[in-house]
């Protein structure tokens, strides 16, 4: 206890030099400044972090039951995976220039779009960690319900149910900062009240102090929900020792038969973006349509200027996105792997990245790109730290899931720990890893094109932001389909590398 005290004390005089270093430089407010601040102002915080901390609450349980239901339907109906999923990615990475404006149009001035962004921002990462548990079962146990004459469902309630507990309290321990930040950005599109607001106005300020105070309790705010649902969940993810899960064999789709599912796929979702938009009433003039985006892409006279200065600005993002999403992968495996190792750097390093994911990036990606250069350190940076800490929680409860019987036996022949880790310990952090790969897709993008909103002014993101506020509607819809047609294709490349991964390593994961 005495050297993790030291260590926070450490860090807080080292935090203190480094704003004092560079003061002036409207980058970084030191631990004095930033209490001064709270202290100063500590009614008005106090206010906008109930109403923020309000509206994630109600965003939070929307989004996870939303997720729940589609987990189990997914289950129940397997041909409805690739649609489900599908759609829950494409909604999951459209553009916050783009979704802000229109639910805020659709939702009214009230706390609607500050839940419907915190709800979007949590069901698809609950989604995908849910399903993952769902499976990780041994097939011999479904079988066993089976002989006694039961079906599906009650393979869902006796057996999925409860192998998908630890799984899916690491996509609620992901979702829980996750919907602050949704909050947080949902008050950036209009709101009167919030920790958002207060977010916007001390950053039009420059006010280092102010911004500074704010990020830092949001991500004390998310810490402590983090931690507290960690522990009540505690007590109902404690699962029984692991049996070793025997291979299933997976269902083979052939070619004819994934032809139709995407194709079902594409028109589900064309569907939902004109019937959407129909339904709701939205004006045409800002509220695109897919045969709108069609005409200015393809049709229209100036169709080849148009597709050129979406193709360089596209490539631009992809040039920051992919390095950061790998960095933010590699450096979130790595340290579980540590943690496990040394798990008294469980302590220091699991709050410091909840903090790190917490800060909102509507506050981070200026002060970052400030602090870096508006080259590819800055977005890069931004793009690792959203994935890394998704990749941490997924990768350390995949880690702590091997098998006890395995680790056993490894300790009986007085296996080292390097050896038991690469052996045992990551063969069973395998499918949380994928399922974290394939989470960071959309947030990769969703980061890069956030930070060229905010702070570089390039990129696909940049093109977002002025073609918003300069009324081209037609590149802001092309845009935002072109990035979530590039989320769906980047998905599920990732997910051919995870099943040709899992047929060694997780064969179970494969039977639908």
């Amino acid at each position: 206890m005495a050297w993790q005290v030291l260590s926070v004390a450490g860090l807080l005089v080292a935090w203190e030099a480094l704003a004092r270093l560079n003061a002036g430089s409207y980058v970084l407010a030191g631990p004095v400044a930033v209490t001064r601040y709270g202290v100063e102002h500590a009614g008005l915080l106090a206010h906008a972090a109930g109403i923020t901390l309000a509206n994630a609450a109600w965003g939070f349980l929307w989004g996870n039951l939303a997720a729940v239901a589609l987990a189990a339907a997914i289950l129940l109906v397997p041909r409805l995976e690739r649609c489900v999923v599908a759609l829950s990615l494409v909604v999951f990475c459209l553009p916050l220039v783009a979704t802000g404006p229109i639910l805020r149009v659709a939702l009214g001035p009230g706390n609607g779009p500050q839940i419907a962004l915190a709800a979007l921002a949590v069901h698809y990462t609950t989604l995908l960690a849910l399903l993952v548990g769902l499976r990780a079962v041994p097939r011999s146990w479904l079988d066993l319900v089976e002989s006694y004459g039961r079906g599906a469902g009650a393979q869902l309630l006796h057996i999925r149910a409860m192998a998908a507990l630890p799984y899916l309290a690491a996509g609620l321990r992901i979702a829980v900062p996750a919907a602050i930040l949704g909050a947080m950005v949902g008050e950036f599109t209009g709101a009167e009240r919030g920790l958002g607001v207060l977010t916007i106005r001390a950053m039009r300020a420059l006010d280092v102090d102010a911004t500074w105070a704010i990020a830092l309790i949001a991500a004390g705010i998310a810490i402590v929900a983090y931690r507290a649902f960690g522990a009540l969940l505690g007590f109902v993810t404690d699962p029984p020792a692991l049996l070793l899960a025997a291979p299933a064999p997976a269902i083979r789709r052939g070619r004819m038969r994934r032809a139709g599912e995407l194709a079902v796929t594409i028109l589900a979702t064309l569907a939902l973006w004109q019937g959407g938009m129909d339904a709701l009433g939205l004006s045409p003039f800002f509220a695109r349509r897919p045969g709108d985006v069609l005409a200015f892409l393809v049709t229209d006279a100036g169709a080849a200027s148009h597709r050129a200065a979406l193709a360089g600005a596209y490539g631009e993002t992809l040039f920051y996105a992919v390095p950061g999403y790998l960095a933010g992968l590699a450096l979130g495996a790595g340290l579980a792997c540590a943690v496990v190792l040394a798990p008294g750097l469980a302590t220091i390093v699991l709050p410091l990245a909840v903090a790190l994911r917490s800060v909102p990036i509507v506050t981070t990606a200026p002060l970052l790109v400030l602090a870096l250069g508006r080259g590819a350190t800055g977005t890069i940076t931004i793009v690792a730290v959203m994935i890394f800490f998704p990749t941490l929680v997924a990768a350390l409860q995949g880690l702590r899931q091997a098998p006890g019987q395995v680790i056993d036996i490894f300790a009986s022949y007085a296996t080292g720990r390097w050896r038991t880790l690469a052996l045992a310990r990551v063969p069973a952090m395998l499918p949380a890893f994928f399922a974290a790969a394939r989470m960071g897709v959309p947030a990769a993008i969703l980061a890069a094109t956030t930070a060229e909103w905010l702070a570089t002014g390039r990129g696909i993101g940049g093109l977002m932001a002025l073609t918003a506020s300069t009324s081209g509607y037609n590149m802001l819809w092309s845009a935002t389909a072109l990035v979530a047609l590039t989320a769906t294709l980047a998905y599920a490349l990732v997910a051919r590398i995870e099943r040709a991964v899992l047929r060694v390593y997780g064969p179970e994961q494969l039977a639908r």
